[in-house]
């Protein structure tokens, strides 16, 4: 029998991966119904990039990027100012795609995700120029 290749460890790596940010999102998703929100889109791609969590509460537009690491403090450091540009610029086709929502309140939330604790919800998380 011979070893795994290198291609297969890293699709494996990718494959958990990928389930990880899956389960985070629900707990997010449940986390943030639970606080009175109303999921409006999941994984919403555009070619700029991904918002994790579109949700709405009142007058306020939450566009919620989910992170999941070990710890909820290695989670809250995760978060890049390239990835906050880009939840950005997906937000801007979001609300373009959706002009009913362009007169709500917007704001870019991270929800931290960890083991064994419950769900972090940081509130305007970070503000960027276009908004």
């Amino acid at each position: 029998m011979s070893a795994p290749s290198e291609n297969s460890a890293s699709g494996a790596e990718r494959a958990t991966s990928f389930q990880t940010g899956l389960s985070a999102e629900r707990r997010a998703c449940l986390y943030l119904t639970a606080k009175g929100y109303r999921i409006l889109a999941r994984r919403y791609r555009t070619p700029h990039g991904e918002i994790d969590v579109v949700a709405k509460r009142r007058a306020t537009l939450v566009f919620a990027e989910v992170k999941a690491r070990n710890t909820l403090d290695d989670a809250a450091y995760s978060v890049t100012q390239r990835q906050q540009q880009r939840i950005a610029a997906a937000a801007s086709l979001w609300l373009a795609a959706h002009p009913d929502h362009a007169n709500l309140n917007c704001r870019f939330d991270v929800i931290l995700i960890a083991p064994k604790q419950l769900p972090r919800h940081l509130e305007a998380a970070f503000e960027t120029s276009s908004f």
